[in-house]
């Protein structure tokens, strides 16, 4: 992308958070923007794309990337996303490595690129607030031996602790650059995206089992009048018997549902919205390259 001007004493990076599923990555990046940009559930594989929030000052750009956890992908949909992992490698400035306390799990051919990288890397042990003084500690200590080149920062990011240090070690981080995107903006990504993500999340704080897992959104139709948005969003899922929890007894659930996304959606726009929502089955969708680029999934991400 092209620089947007030449400013040589200006700082600009990408800085792109890493880590195993349902460790706070989403959270994190949200404290860093200062806006809600990622959705967020204590269901592990919330995050499915690569989602970029963009921090501006007068002196500096922070693109933060927050990114699906590592793990071992076992269908298609998850070999993207971890293809999202490792091609962020390419463009990063700053690593942030982010995990549990309690972790020892972690990938090590990805590890072992990170280190290899020659950029700085800053390990954050998130949600320390449920452990206890020994246990951070004796985290520090196990994972230093790890990344032997890191910063380590013990936080909570749910509770904000020791956000603002974190933030200030990115800053002094960064190189000179110009800014890599106008200086205004937020994400790179279009509204329809995120209204997307936010009826997912509902689909995964209301839904059990695979169901939430099964699932893609698209949002279809999106039509912005003087004092409404009218949005039209279709639900996949795999099998028919998906289709009827989603919908519920007399469609109580899918009810609930577009009630609960619609207050998201309107308190994340700050404008009333009308929400229409359909289910659809794809069978094995989460299989399909064809539709892995229809829905989005794609390595230019």
């Amino acid at each position: 992308m092209e620089n947007i001007n030449n400013t040589t004493s200006h700082k600009s990076g990408f800085v792109n958070i890493i880590g195993n599923p349902n460790v706070g990555k989403s959270t994190l990046m949200n404290q860093l923007v200062g806006e809600k940009v990622s959705i967020m559930t204590s269901k592990a594989q919330t995050t499915r794309h690569r989602i970029k929030g963009i921090v501006n000052d007068e002196d500096y750009q922070i693109v933060y990337s927050d990114l699906p956890g590592v793990l071992d992908p076992a269908y298609t949909m998850q070999k993207y996303m971890m293809r999202f992992v490792t091609d962020s490698l390419q463009d990063a400035d700053i690593i942030l490595y982010l995990i549990e306390c309690n972790e020892t799990k972690y990938n090590e051919d990805l590890v072992e690129k990170i280190n290899k990288m020659g950029v700085p890397i800053i390990f954050i042990i998130n949600k320390t607030d449920k452990y206890n003084e020994e246990q951070v500690i004796e985290a520090k200590n196990h994972w230093a031996t790890i990344f032997p080149n890191a910063d380590i920062f013990a936080i909570s990011a749910l509770n904000g602790i020791n956000i603002e240090p974190l933030r200030n070690r990115i800053i002094e981080l960064l190189p000179e650059c110009p800014p890599y995107f106008p200086k205004d903006a937020l994400t790179d990504r279009p509204m329809r995206f995120f209204v997307s993500e936010l009826i997912r999340e509902q689909i995964l704080l209301q839904y059990k089992k695979e169901i939430p897992y099964s699932v893609e959104v698209v949002v279809e139709s999106y039509k912005e009048d003087t004092d409404i948005i009218r949005i039209g969003a279709i639900i996949y899922v795999e099998r028919p018997t998906q289709k009827g929890i989603i919908i519920g007894s007399k469609g109580s659930a899918i009810k609930k549902l577009g009630t609960d996304a619609r207050a998201s959606i309107e308190d994340f726009l700050q404008k009333h919205i009308y929400l229409d929502l359909s289910v659809k089955v794809l069978k094995d969708w989460r299989n399909s390259e064809l539709l892995m680029k229809r829905f989005g999934y794609s390595f230019t991400d």
